[in-house]
């Protein structure tokens, strides 16, 4: 069959391409016959969680070599959230996604690749790619980097979300120096994203329940052998699927999506699972709405119990079986669409028609599972119109039904400030407003951690029109739409008001009558977005609602 790569490898008008390519190291033999096949990895030093991109490309390349194409490495731009954490720096992840698909897309297009194999590992890098695969649509195949392992400590596990719930104990008090080293020491013991079910890990999960991954992508750990294979196996993979045409439009149907969400719901995953699931179906030509995962949460229990808020990690589910046996539980419900194509080039329910999903307290079957509702759930009011997200699986009991005081700030870092010198108190509702999409959303992992380090997780609630980690625990309600910025009515909410919450209602509204809002709305001049130079001037025009999945507008 014809290559899409013909076009800069046949014909005398492509001698100015050939030469250039047998300068790369390509061969006549090679230009006549051979698809180029890309592979391109988030390899870089600073983030711990992609060292081991680089080796895995090299597996992959032996195996696209073996199965008779011709690889290209290239590389595609990365921020660690956890290092981007409270600063400047944390206005550019979430905005850095666009970025990231933008890159794949140029390098693709621009030299015409036949295929391409994503690695992958962290927060917005994976739904990046996700987004790219849609919006190329060549055959794409995406490999995790696998996450790390739990560091121990006194006998017990522990992992970088527990980090910043040590800031906030150290804050109040509770803890020496000396306990706050050996915990930041110990905490992150291997490479890998880190070992709780985090954004990171929630987006390998996604991608492979999407079906475009390799069984075990999501849940080998980064330094296990069997990874390695795995590269390798990734790599004669996505020759087969260019000789199938194996698209990703096919995989990513709108089945393939409910099976996402259902999985999103059975694990409890990051509320950030919300917004890449919203872009990346944007991508695919799939319709796709909050009130979707609103309907699926409620119908979809949650079957593990990871942490944050659980005692397992990502390594865990691996030894129980992988994600098969989560879907597997979910299909014997009658939860997951097991006719979807994946990128194996087969089914789901050729994929796991041997997986013996026993029940066991790391992935619970749904007749035994923790919670008849899903992990994430969607919450309406008169200070999210367009609707709020919470992680409701690792939400305290008597938090689920509770009025407190506004305490409003418009920067996280006054919001933190606050809680660790002892001015946010039980009955308080801490509101951090203008950190919506225009502002990068930043992730307000620091505020929720040193509440929940001070103790105050099962007695202050955190409301914002950001974002939050996946390592967050406690009454966290993010993604409040519209943002502030875009006059949103979160941002009418003043010091002092009441907010009620009531997450078995789903609702959250501020207790003043909509004629007072009305009244404030009429003087109200909403701050501009917290950057105003580079890419983040550009990322503020375009950039739609969280409740989008703060996609760029056309």
């Amino acid at each position: 069959m014809s290559k899409r790569s013909d076009i800069i490898t046949k014909g005398y008008a492509a001698a100015n391409q050939r030469s250039m390519l047998k300068a790369a190291g390509m061969s006549d033999k090679d230009l006549d016959e051979k698809p180029i096949i890309a592979v391109i990895h988030a390899f870089n030093e600073i983030i711990s969680g992609h060292h081991n991109l680089r080796e895995l490309c090299e597996r992959v390349k032996y195996g696209v070599y073996e199965a008779g194409g011709y690889p290209f490495e290239m590389t595609m731009p990365s921020i660690c959230d956890g290092i981007a954490m409270t600063h400047v720096g944390m206005h550019y992840p979430l905005a850095s996604r666009e970025l990231i698909a933008d890159a794949i897309e140029v390098q693709i297009q621009g030299h015409q690749f036949d295929a391409m194999v994503l690695i992958t590992n962290c927060d917005k890098i994976t739904p990046a790619a996700l987004m790219a695969a849609g919006r190329l649509n060549i055959p794409t195949l995406l490999l995790s980097g696998g996450c790390a392992e739990p560091g121990a400590l006194d006998g017990r596990l522990l992992d970088g979300s527990m980090i910043c719930e040590t800031v906030g104990a150290y804050a109040a008090g509770k803890i020496t120096h000396e306990e706050l080293i050996a915990r930041e020491t110990v905490a992150i013991p291997t490479i890998g994203c880190c070992a709780h079910l985090g954004t990171a890990n929630s987006m390998n999960i996604m991608a492979e329940a999407l079906g475009m991954t390799l069984p075990g992508s999501s849940t080998i750990p980064a330094t296990y052998s069997e990874r390695r294979r795995l590269a390798k196996e990734a790599g004669v993979k996505i020759m087969e699927l260019y000789n199938k045409q194996v698209l990703p439009r096919q995989i990513m149907t709108r089945e393939a999506f409910n099976n996402a969400m259902a999985v999103d719901m059975a694990i409890g995953g990051s509320t950030n699972t919300m917004l890449h699931l919203l872009a990346i179906a944007n991508e695919c030509k799939v319709e796709l709405s909050l009130d979707d995962f609103d309907q699926i949460s409620r119908e979809v229990p949650k079957l593990c119990s990871f942490s944050p808020g659980g005692e397992f990690h990502i390594q865990d589910l691996h030894h129980a079986g992988g994600l098969a046996t989560v879907m597997k539980h979910l299909k014997d419900g009658n939860m997951f669409d097991g006719s979807v194509l994946t990128a194996n080039a087969v089914t789901f329910d050729e994929l796991i028609a041997d997986v013996n999903a026993k029940s066991t307290d790391v992935a619970r079957s749904v007749a035994d599972a923790y919670k008849p509702e899903g992990g994430l759930a969607v919450v309406y009011g008169n200070i999210a119109p367009e609707g709020a997200v919470v992680k409701i699986g690792v939400v305290d009991e008597k938090m689920k039904q509770y009025t407190g005081t506004a305490r409003v700030f418009t920067r996280e870092e006054d919001a933190v400030t606050a809680i660790n010198s002892g001015k946010i108190v039980p009955g308080d509702v801490v509101l951090i407003v203008y950190e919506g999409p225009q502002s990068g959303m930043r992730e307000m992992l620091l505020p929720t951690g040193s509440l929940c380090g001070a103790g105050l997780d099962d007695k202050v609630a955190l409301i914002t029109d950001g974002r939050f980690s996946g390592a967050t625990r406690g009454a966290a309600i993010g993604h409040c739409s519209p943002e502030a910025s875009q006059g949103g009515p979160i941002g009418l909410v003043r010091e002092g008001d009441k907010i009620e919450i009531d997450l078995k209602a789903k609702t959250i509204n501020v207790l003043v009558s909509d004629e007072e809002l009305d009244e404030r709305r009429k003087t109200h001049v909403p701050l501009p977005p917290k950057v105003t130079e580079g890419y983040l001037r550009r990322y503020a025009k375009m950039v739609s609602s969280a409740s989008l999945g703060a996609i760029f507008e056309d």
